[in-house]
């Protein structure tokens, strides 16, 4: 098992070794498994990059990210322009439902809206914004509200969640508990992996009914 210091130094060789990422500014603590991420970025996809590469990095636990986004001088945009830029943005994604989706923008930060039918048009709504030049934040307040017909009863929700992480897991299927309540699932057990914590996440919101999800899953070495 990794010590602090090891594990210290493998994430900081990640995110040097990351090619989109300029990471001479950032910071890494890690204490008893937990990492830190301090300093700043010179844009919002940096701090998302950060703690991507960070997870990659076998023996974290967590990931705590004190990112700040300090623009330079050629990216700085007013939100009159940012707020131009994610609306054209959403409107061209085609996994973006049309007119579903407000944005509203203050300080550089764009905050999101809207009630969607899936996850996947969420997260699409999220990536198309994140990448834009300006951006310092964004907050994520779009809810999933299913159509209230068909109706899908939560023992088929479990039988399809479940089926799902025994496809693209199969090691670690069996040590995931699943819990499903008035469309809003819940997620416990241990996985070997940052990757295999995300595909539950991923495989739970795949399921038809579904309108939150919340992933309580550990990751253990």
């Amino acid at each position: 098992m990794k010590t602090d210091t090891d594990l210290q130094r493998d994430v900081l060789d990640e995110l040097q070794y990351e090619p989109s990422l300029e990471a001479q500014a950032i910071g890494v603590t890690v204490h008893e498994g937990v990492v830190t991420l301090t300093g700043h970025v010179q844009t919002y996809i940096d701090k998302y990059t950060a703690e991507t590469a960070t997870k990659r990095v076998s023996g974290v636990r967590a990931v705590a990210e004190e990112l700040s986004v300090s623009l330079f001088s050629g990216h700085e945009r007013n939100d009159s322009d940012i707020a131009h830029a994610a609306a054209n943005a959403l409107d061209w994604n085609v996994n973006v439902p049309l007119n579903k989706v407000q944005t509203k923008v203050e300080n550089g930060w764009v905050t999101l809206t809207g009630d969607i039918d899936w996850n996947y048009q969420r997260e699409a709504a999220l990536n198309a914004v994140r990448h834009l030049i300006g951006v310092k934040g964004v907050n994520n307040l779009m809810g999933v509200k299913t159509p209230a017909t068909p109706s899908v009863s939560t023992v088929e929700v479990h039988g399809k969640i479940e089926a799902a992480l025994k496809r693209n897991m199969m090691k670690d299927s069996n040590a995931i508990k699943v819990e499903a309540k008035d469309g809003k699932v819940t997620l416990h057990g241990k996985v070997q992996s940052w990757e295999e914590h995300d595909d539950a996440g991923l495989a739970a919101w795949s399921a038809p009914g579904v309108t939150a999800v919340e992933n309580d899953i550990q990751v253990t070495y």
